[in-house]
């Protein structure tokens, strides 16, 4: 019988030297994109000064920065759908290629781009068309990376494949964050805003067009040239057929990349700020820990992944977003009485449990039948993520006028959800039905 293209031939071979390549490039790739996507935020004081006039309040200034870089995350659905619905009907490779090229050219553009002094309201335009064209990259490349490498390593491994992925990608935290702290340790405030505040951006756009040429070299993943060959590629809008025929595995995408968003952003994203606002800690000592407890994150990424290949994925959620549940209400319940040391290993551990979110994209790629999985992950991941990710953090800071452990609480919530998730008997056939299927879309 021949192979479903869900499930590619040669299912129990070991990861070879094309695996090992394919890994290699897109975890590269998703590094040096979600790079090019968050360095913005280490910037964006500086930015705001620059691009916008000089006559306008700080609290304007930092709305209208603000504003911005949200733009980008509002434009991940639209990119995303666009992206995807390409990948179902064209194939993954050349769209997993022109998203980290959306990606770079804005970045590099960005660090080439005159400021407010030099070109009036033309720069804070030109920076937000710019900020838009990487939102929507960004919105086609996870969803795309995460399908492109499950499509390609063996299923026996296919939960370390996508660890590796997630753990590069958000290596790209990381290194945005070592960058930043790079700029202000050899630049002086002055020479930083006068041109220092470039680097990272040209730095970025160069790399990633690198990124580009390299990813000329990965193959088409096997599941969508069987497709194509059986010609069995979905013959009508994707997404139509996605939220036709397959909504419940779309609303549990949706309920895992709430987690997935809530771990990153309160996490990672928020608690240095609130490390140094609400407990006092020194900036430098907040950002340490920081630095560590991302670290933590792409190694938990690949532990994870590699947990759910052996012990299924019922059992990886339960012990990982536990252990996230349980590491967080520690260490906000004793963050107060921390000195630097003792700080940066707690908080390392937490990082560590945020790994439980390379569980999101495992879910997501097996929840979708081969002919709409791009289409169906990314509408999923990217809708749910405008909307959790933008409202995640005024939840927390209004509950934290309530309870100092807010940001535990939220986190605990969510954790519930994806050990839900777990319980579901979707999970208990070995999740998920669709993914067994390759019936093409009508």
């Amino acid at each position: 019988m021949r192979a479903s293209p869900s499930m590619p031939t040669g299912a129990a071979r070991p990861l070879g030297r094309d695996d090992y390549k394919t890994l290699s490039l897109s975890a590269l790739g998703g590094t040096l994109e979600f790079y090019d996507f968050v360095v913005f935020v280490f910037f964006s004081t500086v930015l705001g000064h620059l691009f916008f006039p000089p006559s306008l309040p700080e609290w304007m200034v930092q709305l209208q920065t603000l504003g911005i870089f949200a733009a980008g995350y509002l434009a991940r659905p639209l990119g995303g759908i666009i992206i995807a619905h390409y990948g179902d009907k064209l194939g993954r490779k050349n769209m997993f290629t022109l998203s980290i090229f959306l990606m770079a050219a804005p970045t590099l553009i960005i660090g080439l781009l005159p400021t407010y002094a030099a070109i009036g309201i033309a720069a804070p335009l030109l920076l937000l068309v710019m900020r838009v064209l990487q939102g929507a990259a960004i919105g086609g490349e996870m969803p795309g990376a995460w399908v492109f490498v499950a499509e390609h390593v063996p299923p026996r491994h296919f939960g370390l494949g996508v660890g590796v992925l997630t753990s590069g990608i958000c290596g790209g935290i990381l290194l945005g964050s070592l960058m930043g702290i790079a700029i202000n340790h050899f630049f002086t405030p002055e020479e930083i805003n006068g041109w220092a505040w470039r680097i990272p951006f040209i730095l970025g756009g160069v790399f990633g067009l690198v990124s580009v040429y390299l990813r000329r070299f990965l193959a088409e993943t096997p599941v969508f040239r069987e497709l194509a060959e059986r010609r069995a590629v979905a013959q009508e809008l994707p997404v139509k057929t996605v939220l036709r025929e397959h909504r419940t595995s779309c609303v549990i995408t949706a309920a895992m990349t709430w987690s997935l968003s809530t771990a990153v952003v309160v996490l990672i994203l928020m608690t240095p700020i609130i490390l140094q606002k609400s407990y006092h800690f020194a900036p430098a000592v907040a950002l340490q820990a920081n630095c560590l407890a991302t670290l933590m994150l792409v190694i938990g990424c690949v532990v994870f992944g590699w947990l759910s290949d052996r012990l299924g994925m019922r059992t990886t959620l339960l012990i990982a977003w536990g252990g996230l549940a349980l590491s967080s209400l520690y260490f906000f319940a004793t963050v107060a009485g921390l000195d630097g040391t003792q700080l940066t290993v707690r908080y390392g551990l937490v990082g560590f449990f945020v790994g439980a979110i390379a569980t999101m994209p495992i879910v997501g790629v097996q929840a979708f039948p081969a002919a709409v999985r791009f289409s169906g992950l990314s509408f999923s991941y990217n809708m749910a993520y405008a909307v959790f990710g933008g409202v995640t953090p005024v939840l927390t800071q209004l509950w934290m006028q309530r309870s100092p452990m807010a940001p535990a609480y939220y986190v605990v919530l969510v954790s519930l959800v994806a050990m839900g998730v777990a319980l579901l008997p979707q999970l208990r056939r070995g999740y998920m039905p669709a993914a067994a299927s390759v019936v093409p879309a009508h």
